[in-house]
Order: C-alpha cells, then structure tokens, then sequence
C-alpha cells in the first residue's frame, strides 16, 4: 500500500499545477487495441503490476467488458510520468471504439485537451477513426497519431523495411488528409495534421508492449531495423525493455498535447456561449483555482458504496467537500459530500480538486452526464451533440410485477448515465421502452439490468424508430377549437437540409441569444424576414409567429406551444416523430375571455391545424438508414454484396484494400436486424463489418401505406388513414 500512496501524494501535489497537468483521451476504431495500450501506460506508470499488462485489461471492469472483449463504458484513470526532469499528472479517459457507443466517446473529449487516435496497422483509418477524429476536432481536441500492431506487418504479413515505411506514411497521409479535411474553416487552430519528425506519431506494438517514435530513437539509438531483428528472433521481452511503449506514448503527451492553461482559452469559445467578457469567462481562460466553481459533468457511474459518481473537468475554481452547487436545467443547489481523482481505475478522496484537472464528486443527485455544475448561476455549456440519434427500440417488461418499481428506477438511472438512450415509460401498459444505436446498445443494457440489478426481464423484438416529414408547401389551414370560439391559421413547408443540420448541431436554438440565432439560420440559407419571426423550435421543427397584433395571443402562446409540441411528437401518419418542417402561425381568433380559450380549446384546435396542414404538404415516412462497409476476401465479395441489395440497400462502392475487397453502401435499419448472423454464414465467417446511422430517407411510396398500417396497429391506433392521405 506504501507505494499507492506515494502515487496519491504525488498527484496531490501535481494537480494544482495546471502546466504539467494533461487531460487526455485514447480513441480508436473497434479492436485497434485502445485497451490493452491504456494497460500498458498503468503498468509504466507503475499503476499496475508489469507482468500482467494486455492481458488485464484493468479499464474494463464490467463483466460484460471481459467477455465480449470490448470496452462499453468510457474508463477514467490517471497517473504520473516523469518528462525531461518534471513530474506530470496525465488524466486518461479510454473510449469504446464501437459505434453504438460513440456518445460515451464525445462526452469524453469534452473533458480532455488531447486525443491520442490509436490506428491499427493493418487496417489503418476506418469509418470509426474518422468518427472519433471529427468528434475530437469539434470539441477543440488537438490530436497524435499512434499506429499499433506494426508487429504484425513483420511476423504475419512478413514486409521488409521499405514496404512497411510506406505502409505507415500512408496510414499517416490518410489520417492526416482527414485533420486537414475538419480543420481548413476552424479559425482557431492552425496546423494540427501529425509528422513523424515532429514526434507526434508514434509506433508500436501494445500486445508486446514495445513502442518508438523519432525523439526515442534518437534517445535509445534504436530504429526499425533493430526492432525488425529483435521481433524475428522473437526476443519481444528485449525489446520491451529496450523501448517500453509507455516511455514512448507518455513522453508524446507530454510534450505534444496542450496543458489546461494553454487550451481552455481555445476551447471555452467553443464550449461555452456565455459572455465572453464576464468575470466567469476571464476564470475559464486563466484556468483560476480562485475563481467560482465551473464543473462540467461528463459521466455518471455508479459506486455500491459511495452512490452516484458524477465525473467531469473542473474548468474553474476549486471543488470542496460541503459546497453547495447550481445544477444546469435544475431548481435549487446540490451539496457536494465528496472530492476525489481518479488513480489507476480506482477514485481516491482528496480534500480539493482546482481547475484544469478531472474530479469525481458524490452527491450531485440532479446532475446528468452533460450538465454544467457551479457556485453562481451561469449560461450552460453547450449540450454534448451525439451525432447519432436513437434509431432501435425494444420493450422491456419485469417478469415478475413486484420488480416493476426497482425496474423503473434502473431504466432511469439508465437515461441518466447514457443521454443517447431515450426511455419511455408507459404506466398503464407495463411496457417500457427504450431506444438506442443499435442492437448491440441495447443487449448490452438488457444484460446489465439483468445482471447487476437482478431484475428478470422479458425484452421483446427490435422495432426501428420512424420520423415524418412534410415533402411540399402545405395551403393555409384552419383549425377550430371545440367550443368553434378559437381558430388558428397554419401553414407549413418542408425545412431545407442545412437548416436542420444547423439546428442538430446546436448552432441555432432558443437558448441562445436571438441575435446569434439569426446569423446562424440566415447562413444555413434562411430567409431574413423568416429568421426574425421565430417563436419556438422544437426538435428540427420551426415556428414562425407571423401575425399582426392579435389580442391575446401572447398570453395564448404557450398553450399554442403546446398544441404544436403534442402534435409534431406524434405525427398524423403513424403517430411517429415529424422533423423538418417550417411552421407558420398567420392568423388566430381568439374568444376574448379567458375561461374559453384554455388549453382544453387551444391545444386541440392548434393540433387539428398541425395535423391537417401536414397531410396538406403530403407529409411521408422516413426510415433510418445505415452506413455499411464490409471488408472480405475476394471470393466471398458478391455473397456480401449480395447481403446489402438483398436488404433493400444499394452497394456505393467496390474497391481492393491490401488483399480484402471492400463494399460500401447503404440500407434501412429495419432491414439490418439480424445481418450479423447472415453475413457470417454467407461469408463463411470471413467477413469483417461496420455499420454506422446515417440519418433518415422517405421511404419508397409503394412502401409507406403497409408501413404505416403496420405501425399503427402496433399501437393499437385505427389503422385506415383518413381520407386526405391517399397521395401514395
């Protein structure tokens, strides 16, 4: 225990010394080998025993992790690193490479200055390091490059030193065509594509625990011919203690990746819409442990003894036991009942966490993982964007009624620790449902609820998640109120894509300052007059309030809000989600008395005039499609894409890589479910896969009316269509 101790002392003292702090993240395509890197970086840091390092796995603590041999859950540690004569304290967080759970990867880089990109060798960049690469670039992330696996391209593949450098500048060429690609139109950041001779790329193997970069060359007086003989003579135990990895990645993070005090005046801006001339603003910048306390929960976790985690940076300010914090979104104050850091996997309490590190802190009941924490009241960060939303939902029911409360405490305790799935809980039925990325997300959860809360449950089927979506300007339609003493006037058109991309991205919504929202919509392609008469958005939907002085009607508004709110969350085809569509309110007549104008009249009136105008624009079913790309050999490749056009999908593009073909294309979710079984045995197992959401496409006509029919009987609707639908 002697030496754990020394190891807490030491990060005690670093952490209130922001210029040799470094917050990172390791992130990689699936299987690249983030995990067993990250145990070898413990290991050197003398966090975990040497010998045992890659086989460990010490980030994966869930059971689940250990048998699937993936991570799911993004992993904190930190550790010390001796650099140039300077202790360092480098907080790690190892990300889940796999694409249901990218949102656990860009709540991570929201906490770190520097994403190590971990690219196998063999592979190189695939659709998911080009994922985690733009999910760091956005947050203000700087990047290095670590290629793994290289022993690989020695023992199996058998390449000489020539064709194995020009395998590596070519994975280096293509990652850094990707950086440039992000990077040319952000203003703040100049040139971040790697160079091996700047040592921001380094090389290596995580499995053998050996690694080089150019500054350790120069250091060791090894270069590739030295470790090409060592590893064919398989002394990879030399070699390990010739070169360890951990010397090698640390000392890059070390100097390559920015301390606190030189990013936050970079990625404040970037992070945070409030006033940038505030006395808040100016602590962020200065990275001020004197100043008022900004925290930025990233994670909550669950600890059987301490309760909930909540786990984020401290952007400013100092955390203590006993304050008492504003949650973001939340009435009232929170008190804080403990401080820690994390030290290999493990939380250590410590009396205070200042500004530039990353703290776990119990007793943040209201706090989700995206919520800003802190001692005044202050504009929020900018809500964490997930570049997927849910497209999968399966019901969840307790097997035995007497679990139904514990099973409705776990699925929001879920929604909670995971913002990318939604739960909606249905108290009549007993059926809950719960919508994620993917089928994977979903077992993965099932599993866990199971597991660790022993709650038996039936799950059913997969269903895929529909959007609606109006496809034509709809005319003016009327809606009455059920006493005929209220009428609105609405009309909608369909939104233009660049539009609804500015407002998923959260670069126009309400909770910005209306002046900032205008630009923001008028540069997606918005018309002037339109950007300034918006009254609400809700989801991709906007309305625009385009009367002239009607009595009433601002005392109404909210109620109309309302009305429309109910009416888009269950659109008129199949009570589905509407997205994309432009809104305008031209004209109300309202009763003058307020007992007639209630929500019972209003809300109903304004729903009838969503819906009509709606079925007015022609409004058609969206189906959520997916990105895939399967590698295979040559022999097996018309069986794969045999596998994508049988699913309704289309086959993009067909190209060699290295001695695998790959097939690109797209297909509907809904078709998706259950290919992992049929590829394999349509390729003999030979396949390798990846499939990423790609947003929502109409739906082919010939399609939509047994669709929808079939949705609505799942939710025990009517299921013929009013007449006005016949547009099919």
């Amino acid at each position: 225990m002697g030496r754990r101790k020394k190891i807490v002392q030491e990060c005690e003292t670093l952490m209130d010394d922001p210029e040799h702090i470094r917050n990172i993240a390791i992130a990689a395509h699936v299987d690249h080998g983030k995990t067993t890197l990250t145990d070898n970086l413990l290991a050197g840091a003398g966090m975990i025993s040497d010998d045992t390092a890659g086989q460990q796995l010490a980030m994966d603590t869930e059971e689940d992790e250990q048998e699937r041999g993936i991570t799911i859950d993004a992993a904190n540690v930190s550790m010390t690193h001796e650099y140039e004569d300077q202790n360092h304290l480098i907080n790690l967080i190892d990300t889940p490479g796999h694409v249901d759970f990218g949102g656990d990867v860009t709540r991570a880089m929201r906490a770190v200055d520097g994403a190590l990109v971990v690219v196998d060798a063999v592979e190189g960049a695939m659709p998911q390091t080009e994922t985690v690469l733009r999910q760091a670039l956005r947050e203000g992330v700087k990047p290095t490059l670590f290629i793994n696996k290289v022993d690989r391209l020695i023992s199996e593949l058998q390449e000489g030193p020539e064709e194995m450098q020009k395998r590596l500048l070519n994975v280096i060429d293509d990652v850094n065509d990707l950086i440039r690609g992000m990077t040319e139109e952000m203003d703040d950041i100049d040139d971040w594509t790697v160079s091996v001779e700047e040592g921001t790329v380094g090389f290596g193997s995580a499995l053998y625990k050996w690694g080089v970069s150019m500054p350790s060359m120069q250091r060791t007086g090894m270069d590739f011919g030295d470790i090409m003989e060592l590893e064919r003579a398989d002394k990879r135990q030399e070699l390990h203690d010739r070169t360890p990895l951990s010397n090698v990645v640390l000392d890059m993070v070390c100097e390559h990746f920015p301390n606190p005090v030189d990013a936050q005046p970079r990625r404040i801006p970037r992070i945070w819409r409030g006033d940038a001339e505030s006395e808040l603003a100016e602590g962020m910048r200065l990275v001020d442990e004197d100043g008022e306390v900004v925290l930025m929960v990233t994670d909550i976790g669950v600890d059987p003894h301490a309760g909930e985690i909540a786990a984020g940076r401290v952007f400013s300010g100092t955390l203590e036991k006993g304050q008492e914090l504003y949650v973001s979104g939340t009435a009232g104050k929170n008190r804080i009942q403990s401080v820690g850091i994390y030290m290999g996997g493990e939380r250590e309490e410590v009396e205070h966490v200042p500004a530039g590190n990353i703290a776990a802190v119990t007793g943040l009941k209201d706090a989700i993982a995206g919520s800003t924490v802190s001692s005044v009241e202050m504009t929020p960060f900018e809500s964490i964007e997930h570049i997927s939303e849910p497209v999968i939902t399966k019901s969840v029911e307790a097997q035995n009624m007497d679990d139904l409360p514990k099973l409705i405490e776990t699925l929001q305790q879920v929604a909670k620790e995971d913002p990318t799935i939604q739960i909606e809980i249905n108290e009549d039925t007993g059926e809950h449902l719960i919508s994620g990325q993917g089928e994977l997300h979903l077992e993965v959860i099932g599993q866990r609820i199971e597991r660790n809360q022993g709650i038996p449950i039936n799950t059913g089927e997969p269903i895929v998640v529909y959007r609606e979506a109006p496809q034509q300007e709809s005319r003016e339609v009327e809606g009455i109120s059920p006493n005929r003493h209220n009428r609105f006037y609405i009309s909608i058109e369909p939104l233009s894509e660049d539009i609804v991309e500015t407002i998923k991205m959260g670069e126009a919504s309400m909770d910005m300052p209306e002046l900032e929202r205008r630009e923001a919509l008028q540069e997606a392609g918005m018309d002037k007059d339109d950007s300034q008469n918006i009254e609400h958005i809700h989801g991709t939907n906007i309305l625009l309030d385009e009367t002239k002085g009607i009595q009433h009607l601002n005392e109404t508004m909210e109620l109309v809000i309302e009305g429309l709110e109910e009416a888009l969350d269950e659109g008129p085809l199949a009570a589905e989600p509407v997205q994309g569509s432009l809104l305008r309110l031209h004209d109300a007549r309202l009763h003058e008395d307020a007992i007639h104008r209630g929500p019972a009249q209003v809300i109903p009136a304004v729903r009838e005039a969503v819906h009509n105008a709606l079925v007015d624009a022609s409004i058609k079913l969206l189906e959520p499609i997916q990105q895939v790309r399967i590698d295979v050999p040559n022999d097996h490749m018309g069986a794969a894409s045999g596998e994508i056009q049988g699913r309704r999908g289309r086959v993009d593009d067909m190209y060699q890589e290295g001695d695998l073909m790959v097939v690109e294309g797209v297909a509907p979710v809904d078709e998706m479910i259950g290919f992992s079984s049929d590829i394999r045995s349509a390729t003999e197992g030979r396949a390798s896969w990846n499939t990423e959401n790609a947003g929502f496409q109409v739906m082919a006509d010939n399609l939509q009316p047994e669709k929808i029919t079939e949705i609505r009987e799942r939710k025990g609707m009517k299921t013929e269509l009013p007449e006005a639908i016949n547009y099919f």
